[in-house]
């Protein structure tokens, strides 16, 4: 089981840490680190802005042949 994103980014961010301590701030290895660290931050800001469903597009995908979730194309 994966675990949630705020775990996934302060484990990141620690070994981000202890890299740069380790290799210092100039070396690419750091640079990688924190890159990461920065991907998976703005993984977090795109799931949170999924809205979520609403009743009608869950009924719709529930029953796709009702009349009223039908799209006609001219």
């Amino acid at each position: 089981m994966t675990k949630p994103i705020e775990e996934q980014i302060q484990a990141a961010i620690d070994e981000a840490r202890a890299i740069c301590d380790r290799l210092g701030a100039n070396a690419k290895e750091c640079a990688a680190a924190w890159d990461a660290v920065e991907e998976l931050q703005a993984e977090a800001g795109d799931q949170k802005t999924v809205t979520p469903k609403s009743n009608f597009e869950a009924y719709c995908e529930a029953n796709p042949e009702a009349g009223e979730c039908r799209i006609y194309e001219d």
